[in-house]
């Protein structure tokens, strides 16, 4: 192989992650309740394999040919039955890597011209949906809390193959978890992290 074919490789290539190769995609809904703005959550069915009755965004896995907004967006309609023009994408949120083979994409969007007692959402994905108050979030910080993830090796690890072996410094991994208490609901983890970056780019 010569320099030429090398170059054309990299032509035009798109990056990937190398370790997460699954991808996925939440919208941040905000919605016009009597001239006062408010995030709408979704508490997932009891019934679903993964987090069952957990607090989320909508949301999931982005599909091969489609686009992380679009994914955002195919995922509200899906969950709440809401008609995809009426989904506006407003911009884009940080996104989240995970170790554990998981990349996920935030948005924020404004449902237009919709009556939040009126939607009919998705009864075999959804328990129930709520909303709350934009102003909450912005006067109520989250609780914080840190955890450390430290390197859990095989015994058949080769530590032959690397400076010092069994005595190689790992680098740790820290990460911060978010809690957000409204009234009889607790919202925390993935959710809470992307509420916090919202409110976080809102208030500079």
């Amino acid at each position: 192989m010569n320099i030429n074919d090398i170059v054309k490789k990299f032509e035009n290539r798109k990056r990937e992650s190398i370790e997460n190769k699954k991808s996925y995609s939440v919208l941040l809904p905000l919605i016009d309740i009597e001239g006062d703005w408010h995030v709408l959550f979704e508490v997932r069915s009891k019934s679903l394999k993964t987090q069952p009755n957990e607090i989320s965004l909508p949301g999931g896995k982005v599909e091969k040919h489609e686009t992380f907004k679009e994914a955002a967006i195919r995922e509200t309609h899906e969950e709440l039955n809401i008609d995809i023009d009426k989904i506006k994408v407003i911009g884009k949120l940080d996104y989240i890597v995970f170790p554990y083979d998981m990349t996920i994409y935030g948005y924020v969007g404004i449902l237009e011209n919709i009556e939040f007692n009126k939607i009919n959402y998705n009864r075999l994905e959804t328990d129930h949906i709520f909303t709350v108050p934009l102003s909450f979030f912005i006067e109520n910080p989250p609780l914080k809390y840190n955890v450390e993830y430290k390197m859990k090796l095989q015994d058949d690890f080769p530590y032959y193959l690397i400076q010092d072996g069994k005595r190689y410094k790992w680098r740790k991994r820290k990460e911060s978890i978010y809690f957000y208490e409204y009234n009889d609901y607790v919202i925390w983890g993935i959710t809470a992290t992307f509420i916090k970056n919202f409110i976080d780019v809102i208030s500079i």
